[in-house]
C-alpha cells in the first residue's frame, strides 16, 4: 500500500483496517478499525484531517480531501462508492455517498442518509438524518430510508477487507 507521511503528519491506520496496495493514503488520516480503502482511492490529507471510522469503506477511485480550515470526516458503517469525491464535509454513522457523487464544503450527510450516484452536494447543504439527496444540485427527500439501509453494504466490505487481506496476492 502507498501510505505517506508529509512532514510530522503521519497516516493512523487500525491494524485491523485494510488499504488495497493501489490505494493512497497521505498525511493526517485516521482509519478506524475495520475500515476499508480499495484500488486508486485517494485520502490525501495534507491541509487537514482526513478521519475515516470503524467498518466505513472508501471504494476504488474515490477521492477524499479537506481543507486547512474544513476536516472531512466519515462516520462508522459508512459506504463511499466508487469515483466519489468528498472535500471539507461531514458524513455521519450508516450513510451511503453514491458512486460518482461530489459531496463539498460544509455539508453535512446526516446519519443513515444517502447521496445518489453522480449527485452534487452543493457546500454548506444539510441532508437529513435517513433523506436522500438525488440530482445536481442535489435535491432533498426527507424520511426515504430505514435506518440500516446500509448495513449489509458495510459488512460485505468488512468481510471483503479480511477476505483480501487473507487471500490477495500479486502474480507478476
Amino acid at each position: 500500500m502507498a501510505v505517506y507521511a508529509l512532514g510530522d503528519a503521519e497516516p493512523q491506520i487500525h491494524p485491523d483496517a485494510y488499504v488495497h496496495p493501489l490505494a493512497v493514503v497521505i498525511g493526517n488520516v485516521e482509519l478506524g478499525p475495520e475500515s476499508s480503502v480499495w484500488p486508486y482511492a485517494v485520502l490525501r490529507g495534507d491541509d487537514g484531517l482526513i478521519r475515516v471510522g470503524a467498518r466505513s469503506n472508501i471504494q476504488d477511485a474515490a477521492v477524499i480531501h479537506c481543507t486547512p480550515r474544513l476536516a472531512t470526516v466519515i462516520g462508522d458503517d459508512c459506504t463511499v462508492g466508487h469515483q466519489a469525491h468528498l472535500e471539507g464535509c461531514t458524513v455521519l454513522d450508516g450513510s451511503l455517498i453514491g458512486v460518482g457523487s461530489v459531496v463539498l464544503h460544509n455539508a453535512r450527510i446526516g446519519p443513515h442518509a444517502l447521496v445518489g450516484a453522480n449527485a452534487t452536494v452543493t457546500g454548506g447543504t444539510v441532508v437529513p438524518p435517513q433523506a436522500m439527496a438525488l440530482g445536481t444540485p442535489a435535491r432533498i427527500r426527507e424520511n426515504a430510508l430505514e435506518i440500516d439501509h446500509n448495513r449489509p453494504n458495510s459488512q460485505a466490505y468488512v468481510q471483503r477487507g479480511h477476505h483480501y487481506r487473507r487471500e490477495l496476492r500479486r502474480l507478476d
